[in-house]
């Protein structure tokens, strides 16, 4: 399968495997309509899909979701193979995804600094108020 191909599949299963999260369809009490999928990667033989999942909540309950999300996995699997006509399913592993969570906090300390600095500047410019008394 070329890679064009394998990639508007990835793009295909991330949709569809959010669309049945979204509406509540995988009943596991673990997974939380919370979780974002943020991308899936299926090998070029098509047998395995690793499926990333991320979200805010805390890490803890990300975790407890993806758990759920691999219990589920036959179901997940079974649904989008009925609209999806593909000759080899693969089979779907879930992980978390730390990466966007890493960029939130490097974009909140970048933004702190940013804020020290403009407070740093602004100090050092402000005008001496001290009178010279004769």
């Amino acid at each position: 399968m070329g890679q064009y191909r394998i990639q508007r599949l990835d793009d295909q299963l991330r949709d569809e495997i959010a669309s049945l999260i979204m509406k509540g369809e995988v009943k596991d009490p673990r997974v939380n309509t919370f979780l974002s999928i943020n991308r899936v990667e299926v090998t070029k033989d098509l047998s395995y899909a690793k499926v990333y999942v991320s979200s805010f909540l805390p890490d803890s309950n990300v975790k407890l979701g993806v758990d759920g999300l691999n219990a589920a996995a036959g179901f997940i699997q079974r649904e989008i193979s009925k609209k999806l006509r593909l000759f080899k399913f693969p089979k779907l592993t879930f992980v978390v995804d730390e990466g966007m969570k890493a960029g939130f906090n490097m974009v909140q300390k970048l933004n702190e600094l940013e804020r020290e600095e403009k407070e740093r500047n602004d100090s050092s410019e402000a005008p001496s108020t001290g009178t010279t008394e004769e």
